[in-house]
């Protein structure tokens, strides 16, 4: 069943949808995140299905990261957004909040402490 992107015109959020080709045009979309029905369609890029296994390989290529200077916001939005492309997954949307601020230029630890519950249970406290 194919899936369609759409962005939610209330709560502004991206959101994939399956629909059958029958039920597309016919059946009313609806925002899984606020109900709502002003939903807008957004093209897709065409995706290429890779095993996670390839996906893993490609990103292990050193070239694939190769220009990220890790002192540099945008430079490290830029890396982020092409490893979630290269996934292939529906990213939260507090990754595209990361990225945007990073891209912005704020400063990598001000965006983490701003937003403690990205850490919660993350695992990482002993490093």
């Amino acid at each position: 069943m194919p899936l369609y992107d759409f962005r939610c015109q209330n709560c502004k959020n991206r959101v994939s949808i399956r629909q059958s080709y029958a039920e597309y045009g016919v059946r009313p979309v609806v925002c899984p995140v606020c109900g709502s029905q002003a939903l807008t369609r957004l093209i897709n890029r065409v995706r290429i299905a890779k095993s996670e296994d390839r996906r893993l390989d490609d990103m292990s290529d050193p070239s694939f990261f190769g220009d990220v200077d890790e002192n540099d916001p945008k430079s490290l939005a830029r890396a982020m957004k092409k490893m979630g492309q290269e996934m292939g997954e529906d990213l939260p949307p507090e990754f595209g909040e990361i990225t945007d601020r990073l891209e912005s230029g704020e400063d990598p630890e001000s965006i983490e402490q701003s937003m403690p519950e990205l850490s919660e249970g993350g695992g990482d406290e002993d490093y």
